[in-house]
């Protein structure tokens, strides 16, 4: 018989529904919950209105690292909204300032063998240390608060064994990224990605968590490394030490999928625009002018990353056509890069320093100039994510980062000489005082809310039968940006549906807002992997509020699927893909049946003129009664209506 891998003995630890098999639906217990305020406000929002007094989870966290700016009054009453929402329903409130979820979490809270579940889809970031972390939608986080199981298709295993040693120059980042050359943004879709060999024991906590947490660029459910002596020296580390268990899969575990990365056979590698895995060495690409150079964000912003910066620098100067900007993770990772002596490099060598926070990762500030060239370690590059709709942004190490703004130009980081080698501190300088813990006493405390905090929409049932325009038709590959856009003319409105509605799909299709009013209902055509990227549900409740009831595609990414679905969009897939030619954009649909196909079948018929095309959707029983319902809200209430 085989062993096991280390992510299946966590499910199944966790197993409190279904059966552990491959595509079945399972239900897990969710030990942690994670929000941040670009998604935390709508989560917030839709736990109130299930009527929980505090939250059933064994820590839920909120961390505000996304809209950091306050150019008026919107963001900073967000933040009081969270914080008083934090302290009243039992949650950890992580102000701003103080560090990005990810890198927060990892230090502080991270526990191995926990299931976490974060609105956020870099909430995968976790599976570092032998956590199961999953990014998902924010109303699945808010029915996870309120001690619901998160339901999800039982994933397969994918196994990457590592073997050698990383050369000099090359790090975390050239693992991932040669995964994404390898197996594609849809490579993981379906599967945890597991890692294991001799490898991996050379591999930092923080080199893992690179990785880890651009697994959602390969579309994977999750990312989980074994807990081992590199994750006992972090948490000693970080004064946890009574966190650590040691986790690793059985002898003889059988994965689904199987990969072997040589590291010591891997160069520098970059990914070019647009989307993470264009990917080239380094050394292919040299040459091209670069204007901008960022280090930092949700990924490659601990202090190893950013002190081989400092290290690089002392004896180097930034190009005097680079803007070169630093984004900590986190005010411990500043504060101990400080200690050491690494401000004073960086600010010599000509750098900015940024405040802890994604800021650029999701277009708030760091624009690049028009048609330039950035170098950023972030984890995304989708074409007009930057806040510039012409950008050229490159992903890569903070070795290629650092390489381009002393030179000017893409350069193999090999170029620079002798590698500064950098050790994580055995004990971080830690100052938990920017966390603040729940109150107890909650009997007077009032949630403040903001003018611009407007109450979450009503949305109907689904009719017997449905008539739709198709509004828009894209193609491939559509990210979460393309249909709801970040940026900091957008994200101020997250926590108000009818305002941030006018902008979905603003750079595929600006009037979209206005054609889906006139329209009535909507439907949408797309073609493979649509939805890819954020898990921000504003992409799913903006466009239903406009009216969105059905969306047809050749494929669908998870976490979108699961969103569409969470509020009452029907997500169809093309049984013939051919027949995504078949319709156009004008065109009216008809589902004379649509109710009674989505609750007792797996196809759904759509009438287009005097053709009939056939659509499959995969749904299990609880998914066919949210849609039925208008949305999982909806079938919580009526459910709970209903046991009363």
């Amino acid at each position: 018989m085989s062993g096991k891998t280390l992510s299946q003995k966590i499910l199944e630890q966790h197993l409190v529904k279904g059966k552990p098999i491959p595509g079945e639906e399972v239900g897990i217990r969710i030990d942690h919950t994670l929000t941040q305020d670009a998604t935390g406000t709508m989560v917030s929002l839709e736990f109130e209105k299930m009527g929980i007094d505090r939250v059933q989870t064994e820590l839920s966290v909120c961390y505000v690292d996304h809209n950091l700016l306050q150019t008026d009054f919107r963001n900073m009453d967000d933040h009081l909204f969270l914080q008083t929402f934090a302290a009243k329903y039992g949650v950890f409130f992580s102000k701003p300032g103080n560090g990005i979820s990810h890198q927060v979490h990892f230090e502080r809270f991270g526990i191995p063998g926990k299931t976490m579940l974060g609105s956020d889809s870099h909430t995968c970031t976790g599976g570092a240390m032998g956590m199961l972390a999953i990014g998902a939608g924010g109303l699945d986080v808010a029915t996870a608060m309120a001690g619901e199981p998160y339901y999800l298709k039982y994933p397969k295993i994918f196994g990457v064994k590592l073997t050698g040693k990383l050369q000099d120059w090359v790090s975390g980042k050239d693992i991932i990224l040669e995964m994404l050359r390898r197996h594609s943004v849809k490579g993981g879709v379906g599967y945890i990605i597991e890692y294991f060999g001799p490898g991996v024991r050379y591999l930092s906590a923080t080199d893992r968590a690179t990785i880890a947490n651009m697994g959602a660029e390969l579309g994977a459910t999750s990312t989980v490394f074994p807990s081992d002596n590199q994750t006992k020296r972090y948490l000693q580390s970080q004064e946890r030490s009574d966190a650590w268990v040691e986790l690793t899969a059985d002898n003889g575990a059988k994965y689904d999928k199987l990969d072997e990365i040589n590291l010591s056979e891997l160069e520098p590698l970059i990914a070019c625009p647009s989307s993470p895995d264009n990917v080239k060495k380094v050394k292919d690409v040299e040459g091209e002018t670069v204007h901008q150079c960022i280090v930092g964000s949700s990924v490659n912003s601990s202090f190893r990353d950013l002190m081989m910066v400092c290290k690089v620098l002392e004896d180097n100067k930034i190009h005097d056509r680079i803007s070169f900007e630093i984004n900590p993770g986190s005010r411990q990772v500043l504060e101990n890069v400080a200690a050491k002596g690494g401000i004073i490099s960086l600010l010599n060598a000509g750098a900015k320093i940024q405040q802890s926070g994604c800021l650029g990762c999701i277009g708030m500030g760091q624009a690049p100039a028009s048609g330039t060239v950035s170098l950023r370690t972030f984890p995304r590059n989708f074409p007009g994510r930057s806040g510039t709709k012409d950008d050229r942004i490159y992903l890569c190490s903070p070795e290629t980062a650092v390489a381009a703004g002393i030179f000017g130009e893409i350069r193999d980081p090999r170029n620079l000489g002798t590698y500064p080698r950098v050790a994580n501190p055995k004990k971080y300088i830690i100052n938990d005082s920017m966390i603040i813990p729940p109150i107890s006493n909650t009997a007077k405390l009032d949630v403040r809310r903001g003018p611009n905090i407007m109450p979450f929409p009503d949305f109907e049932e689904l009719p017997l039968s449905l008539e739709c325009k198709v509004v828009l038709k894209v193609g491939d590959n559509i990210t979460t940006d393309h249909i709801m856009p970040a940026g900091n003319n957008v994200l101020p409105l997250r926590s108000n549906i009818p305002e941030i509605s006018k902008f979905v799909y603003n750079q595929v299709d600006p009037e979209f807002p206005e054609k889906a009013k006139l329209a009535g209902n909507v439907a949408v055509v797309g073609g493979e992997n649509y939805g890819q990227g954020s898990s921000r549900e504003h992409a799913a409740i903006a466009p239903r509020y406009l009216g969105v009831r059905v969306k047809i595609a050749k494929s669908f990414a998870r976490i979108h699927y699961s969103n569409l679905i969470n509020f009452g969009i029907i997500p169809l897939i093309f049984e013939n893909p051919a027949d995504y030619i078949s319709i156009k954009e004008g065109d009216i649909i008809r589902f004379p049946k649509i109710k009674a196909e989505v609750l007792h079948g797996n196809h759904v018929t759509i009438e287009l003129h005097d053709k009939t095309i056939k659509t499959s959707i995969s749904l299990s029983e609880g998914d066919r009664n949210k849609i039925i319902c208008g949305g999982l809200l909806n079938y919580i209430i009526k459910k709970s209506e209903i046991e009363k």
